[in-house]
């Protein structure tokens, strides 16, 4: 007996060509979700872990910034939470806020009257419009960013003079503080902002960009010697890490719904709309008259007859039925009157000669043949048996 293993491959086998042909989809999609896979890592490789925090030592984080600053006497304390950030401020400290726009705009008002009149410097780290008219009132964030990254002082800030070109470049500053002072312009708009308190001796700096304050970047240009000086005025630093965890971020406010959500999502519903709409149009069914198509097999043409009278009854379509059992009848009544079947349809043609053929009454025969849609189910069986009733005694004469 012949092992199955060796049995020879039947006509039915499927080929070569056959199994890629059914299996390329599959094999396609496994391609995409490995490219995918791999863009994911690539993507999560370039993730700025510990960005701005003074215990990182990652590229973006700023321990070599609070390393520096503890050599000269400063101390660094981090806070996560909006009560700790205003305990803190106090004429001897200087507070820098990491990422103002964190922040709710009640937080930003709490801790804006919690520094105004402390004495000490606060300094805000790439304040957005959302968080900077808050938190320096008079300070407005130009929508446009700067245009490079390395520029010169040009200002009588002694801070900004010592240290000289910095990467200051990000989002640029206008203030209606006539004894604020405007360093780093990029197009004659600052990047670099301090702002005299009203009262009590301290001040408001402004950095359009967080790139000074950076691991990898402090020993460009003059980063390193601005970011001493701008941080190291007082002996206390309180670098405050917004939280999205701070219970003083949602105890109090009453944002709606639209407020939660994130930047950009009506312009990301809107395309989403645009793509649902582009796709509902390609997969529509094309626009014009329906194409007749041959059926596969014979069908009894009682069963037609039946299949399409269903289809009418359940549709309520008398009207569509009645036109069809009229043209229909004309089309057979033309040639046995004589009338060519191109005007069959037409009652100036057909009606004479019916009228003629029977010797009857034209006006009774034009509102059977031409008339109005039945009302009801009745009227229209009315009318299949007049139809009838009619071609066969057209066809007895």
């Amino acid at each position: 007996m012949t092992d199955a293993a060796t049995l020879p491959a039947t006509s039915t086998s499927p080929t070569t060509r056959q199994v890629w042909t059914r299996g390329r989809g599959i094999a396609v999609a496994a391609v995409l979700i490995l490219v995918a896979a791999f863009v994911m890592a690539a993507v999560r490789s370039q993730v700025r872990h510990g960005e701005l925090d003074p215990r990182s030592v990652d590229p973006y984080g700023s321990r070599a910034v609070a390393e520096l600053l503890a050599d000269r006497g400063v101390s660094t304390r981090v806070v996560t939470s909006l009560g700790a950030a205003r305990a803190a401020a106090g004429p001897d400290t200087t507070l820098l806020v990491a990422a103002p726009d964190r922040l709710t705009h009640r937080q930003q008002s709490r801790l804006h009257a919690a520094t105004a009149a402390s004495g000490g410097r606060t300094v805000l780290v790439a304040a957005g419009s959302w968080s900077i008219e808050r938190l320096a009132p008079g300070v407005t964030a130009d929508p446009a960013t700067s245009i490079g990254s390395t520029f010169a002082p040009e200002c009588t800030l002694p801070e900004a003079r010592r240290a000289g070109s910095a990467d200051t470049g990000g989002i640029r500053y206008t203030t209606t503080h006539l004894d604020a002072d405007s360093c780093y312009p990029s197009q004659r708009l600052a990047t670099v902002l301090r702002v005299p308190a009203a009262s009590g001796g301290g001040d408001t700096v402004v950095l359009g960009a967080p790139a000074i304050l950076y691991n990898k970047r402090l020993g460009s240009q003059g980063n390193a010697s601005l970011a001493l000086q701008l941080l190291g005025s007082r002996p206390h630093l309180v670098w405050y890490l917004p939280s999205l965890s701070d219970a003083s971020a949602t105890k109090g406010d009453r944002e709606t719904f639209v407020d939660l959500l994130p930047s950009g999502w009506l312009w990301g519903t809107l395309q989403l709309f645009v793509a649902a709409a582009l796709a509902a149009f390609w997969r529509a069914r094309r626009f014009g008259a329906l194409v007749p198509e041959k059926l596969p097999v014979v069908i009894r043409a009682s069963e037609t007859t039946e299949g399409r009278a269903r289809l009418y009854r359940k549709a309520n379509a008398r009207d569509r039925a009645a036109t069809a059992l009229r043209s229909t009848t004309r089309t057979r009544l033309a040639p046995l009157v004589g009338v060519p079947v191109a005007q069959a349809h037409a009652p100036e043609a057909l009606l004479p000669a019916l009228s003629a053929h029977l010797h009857g009454d034209g006006q009774d025969l034009r509102s059977l043949l031409f008339g109005p849609p039945p009302g009801d189910d009745a009227a229209l069986i009315a009318l299949t048996d007049h139809l009838d009733a009619l071609e066969r005694e057209v066809r007895r004469s």
